[in-house]
């Protein structure tokens, strides 16, 4: 399989562009929630943390059959990003996640988002797609469902595995 590289990806209400280093500022605002990171560790992060992030993902992973793919999400209708998705790509396999800001959870934005991303792996050959979800998290497990991702009984550091085989 190719290398994988984030592109635009358009779904009803969103567009999901891919991870550039001047989004920093405002998804620092975006995460600025530290409930955010109830389930996913860490603190939120300023913007000269996230631009530094950001570069290292935009740079890769170093490692010539994993794809690092990562995407903001804009909707649309009020013109700002309100989360990120992210797929790592090795091989057929896509391993997923995201997160979507406080003020605009509830509004399937995550899932709407997570089902555009799966989709687009799934024109890029990936087979397999596999997402990692607290188990108390039932918020994220209801975006893994919607996006066709089956709990599996595997787990990995405290995560359940989901996963959706692509035919």
């Amino acid at each position: 399989m190719q290398d994988v590289a984030a592109e635009v990806i358009t779904t009803r209400r969103l567009t999901l562009l891919p991870l550039a280093a001047h989004h920093a500022g405002e998804m620092a605002r975006v995460l600025d929630d530290p409930a955010l990171h109830a389930f996913i560790g860490g603190a939120p992060q300023s913007a000269e943390e996230l631009r530094a992030r950001y570069e290292r993902l935009v740079a890769g992973s170093g490692d010539p059959g994993v794809s690092w793919c990562n995407w903001v999400v804009r909707l649309r209708s009020a013109d700002c990003l309100t989360g990120t998705v992210q797929a790592t790509v090795a091989g057929e396999r896509a391993e997923i996640a995201w997160v979507v800001g406080t003020p605009w959870q509830g509004r399937r934005i995550a899932t709407e988002a997570a089902r555009g991303l799966v989709g687009w792996l799934g024109t890029r050959g990936v087979t397999a797609v596999v997402a990692h979800v607290h188990p108390d998290h039932l918020a994220s497990a209801a975006v893994a469902a919607a996006a066709g991702l089956t709990a599996t009984d595997e787990w990995h550091d405290g995560e359940m595995r989901w996963q959706l085989i692509i035919r």
